[in-house]
């Protein structure tokens, strides 16, 4: 039986519901949109609870506001899951906006509708409670401020790239773009953007985002001229003297791979936040090295005294007081994708390095495109356009300065190298902890520390008695193996049988970085292969079943890599793992989407799909397909798939589940992939009630 249009729309609403729980959701700027979206829905849900049952609901003009409003919904709720904080705040507004109006414009609709179809309702459903709705929505203000943002386009193109103060300070309130790193944000995610409509070949997009640039770079010249208008300095500073990012006289100047110099403090920020080009020019960070400019320094301190102005005081970086800053989240290790095919494929975030950027290597922090495309618009944006400059440019030479702080990096690791074979553990605790470190820091220091023939000696210390040398050694070839050739050193060290001993013998910090490596090694090919056969897995599915929070991430990331390997899925059901994936895919443990995607690609072997149904693995699926993000329910369809065309006792549960709602919607809105498995699923369903089973 076909579930109604509006049984879709109640689902779709029940699902945005959800999202209350997504922490991109709870706060920052979707949070007001969810909010004002869920009033509405809460004002809509209960008038079309009560008509569900109706024989108005099968109405022709309302079915077309239903599956118009379940779709705006759906792309809502899209929109809302995939924003991240360094997303672009003017796109997202400029497509919330209209669908926000959309949904409130149909919910108006359907309370018309409805009450001017009164005698057709249920009795608890008065003229009055609808009237009262309508009155309701129509005083329920909507955001505008995409009105705004195109009044501001309108000015720019009218203007011949002008466009007033008043505007540009709504826009700037609006959308908490008021610090000149938020607007030099928001220009590189305008940049991720329109680098990828020139890819993709779109010149009409490509033109607007030039447009949104050119606004964004408006913003940016306003927020200089009242900083200038703002210094207590008695005379102008010269430009080159004043940080891009801060737009304030720098203490500590340095300078980045680019070239460019900036504020230690702000620069260093910058970095952390997951940002890997250089604010001014764009230009992917070769390395994150920051590297004192002396030349700057001694010019601004000469300035000063000549011109009597006091230097400021320095800004401290949020880790300057820290003894040891922590190493890159776990979590963030990688993200997962799939292809049509159904099986389930890494896809791991790229990290950008001085020689040859590797395409699969591990990195823990978002990043933006490694190659932005020159603008073509009019107006120049003001990271491109040459300032005037009050003094001759001061040409810095950070080759030179880059080969001889490498110089002095090799002497420092080439010595800590020799502490590795100390007789001492103190001294072998020392090495281990700084080699941690400085592999932590870029990509430079681990080709050093590797090249300096470290690894096979971090090696041996995994099986060191002291827990903190082992902790230190297994965290030091985590961070070393996200150069890729070292992947492959690490793994022809002999390194896979004792990141196992770590694994069962070592602390819940190492158990979880050894974890975490055996996931990176895996990503090259031939060693997910060898880390199967070493007997890796069972200590994999021990950590994901009884490890800390974070262990039993690290532990489902190396499982989902290693079942990708065909031979390995029967060793992980083996090992018990389906039991524990299936708990983690309640919401609470924060791990649905990484256990949906194990659990789909080992419901493509027989072990793996019984094991699914008799762990209980069913219900839970059906979930993820109802209420689960985007990717959760591509998954959970494909494992659905799988148990339901290779068995029919399975077929049962599921639709015993009750999984023909949820599918039915995501076979309308999903993503392409989750449509064509919930059609094909549907599809099944059907053969199976008209005794054909076919082929799905």
């Amino acid at each position: 039986m076909e579930i109604s249009l509006l049984k879709v729309l109640l689902n779709n609403i029940s699902s945005f519901s959800h999202l209350s729980s997504f922490e991109n959701v709870i706060s920052g700027l979707v949070q007001k949109y969810f909010q004002k979206t869920e009033e509405i829905l809460k004002l809509l849900k209960p008038i079309l609870d009560s008509v569900v049952d109706c024989e108005i609901a099968s109405n022709e003009m309302l079915n077309k506001a239903f599956a118009e409003l379940s779709q705006s919904i759906d792309e809502l709720r899209e929109l809302f899951v995939n924003w991240q904080p360094l997303s672009s705040k003017v796109f997202l507004v400029l497509q919330t906006e209209p669908l926000l109006s959309k949904i409130r414009s149909l919910g108006l609709e359907i309370f018309q509708f409805l009450k001017s179809a009164n005698e057709h309702l249920p009795e608890e459903l008065s003229s009055s409670s609808l009237e009262y709705c309508i009155q309701k929505l129509k005083q329920m203000g909507v955001e505008n401020t995409s009105s705004t943002v195109k009044e501001g386009l309108k000015d720019q193109e009218e203007g011949a790239g002008t466009t007033g103060s008043d505007i540009l300070v709504r826009i700037a309130e609006s959308l908490s773009l008021r610090t000149n790193q938020e607007i030099l944000i928001e220009a590189v995610a305008l940049e991720k953007l329109k680098e990828t409509a020139d890819q993709a070949e779109k010149n009409g997009e490509v033109e607007f985002f030039d447009q949104l640039i050119a606004l964004v770079t408006r913003m940016h010249d306003r927020l200089l001229l009242i900083k200038q208008s703002e210094t207590s300095s008695p005379v102008p500073i010269p430009p080159d003297f004043c940080c891009p990012l801060s737009l304030e006289l720098m203490t500590d100047p340095v300078i980045v791979a680019s070239g460019q110099t900036y504020e230690r403090a702000f620069i260093k920020n910058w970095i952390e936040l997951g940002l890997t080009v250089c604010p001014k020019t764009r230009h992917t960070l070769a390395h994150t090295n920051l590297i004192p400019n002396y030349t700057v320094k001694a010019l601004i301190a000469n300035w000063c005294e000549l011109n009597n102005v006091k230097l400021p005081v320095p800004v401290k970086s949020s880790g300057d007081d820290a003894s040891e800053s922590l190493e890159v989240p776990n979590h963030l290790i990688a993200s997962y994708n799939s292809d049509t095919s159904g099986e389930v494929k890494s896809e791991m975030p790229r990290v950008v390095s001085s020689a040859a950027a590797s395409n699969s290597s591990l990195h823990r922090e978002p990043e933006f495109s490694p190659r932005f495309v020159e603008t073509r618009s009019r107006s120049q944006p003001f990271w491109r356009r040459p300032s005037d400059r009050l003094l001759p440019r001061i040409v810095s030479s950070p080759t030179t300065e880059t080969r001889a702080d490498l110089s002095g990096l090799e002497t420092q690791v080439k010595k800590l190298v020799e502490d590795l074979n100390s007789d001492s553990i103190d001294t072998q605790r020392e090495a281990t902890g700084q080699l941690r470190l400085l592999a932590k820091h870029n990509m430079d220091n681990r080709i050093v520390i590797s090249n300096c023939g470290a690894i096979t000696l971090l090696v041996n210390l995994l099986r060191s008695t002291d827990l903190k040398i082992q902790e230190n050694a297994v965290t030091a070839l985590l961070n070393l193996s996200i150069n890729d050739n070292n992947k492959t050193a690490i793994a022809n060290a002999e390194a896979i049988e004792p990141l196992i001993y770590v694994l069962e013998t070592g602390s819940h910090e190492a158990k979880e970085n050894s974890a975490a490596t055996l996931f990176s090694l895996s990503v090259i090919e031939e060693n997910k292969v060898r880390i199967g056969r070493s007997g890796a897995i069972g200590p994999l599915v021990d950590l994901l079943g009884n490890g800390t929070p974070r262990g039993k991430k690290d532990a489902a990331t190396a499982l989902f890599n290693l079942s990708i390997f065909h031979e390995n899925k029967a060793r992980i059901v083996a090992a018990g793992a389906v039991k524990h994936l299936v708990e983690l895919m309640d919401p609470a443990a924060g791990m649905v989407d990484k256990a949906v995607a194990v659990l789909a690609n080992l419901a493509t072997i027989p072990e793996g799909r019984n094991a699914i149904g008799q762990q209980g693995g069913i219900p839970v699926l059906v979930e993820v397909v109802e209420l689960g993000s985007a990717r959760g329910k591509e998954n959970a369809a494909a494992a659905l798939l799988q148990l339901c065309t290779n068995s029919n006792r399975f077929c049962n549960n599921v639709l015993q589940e009750g999984a023909v709602p949820p599918l039915v919607a995501l076979s309308q809105n999903g993503t392409p992939r989750a449509k064509e498995k919930a059609q094909s699923l549907l599809s099944h369903f059907r053969n199976q009630r008209h005794g054909n089973p076919g082929r799905n």
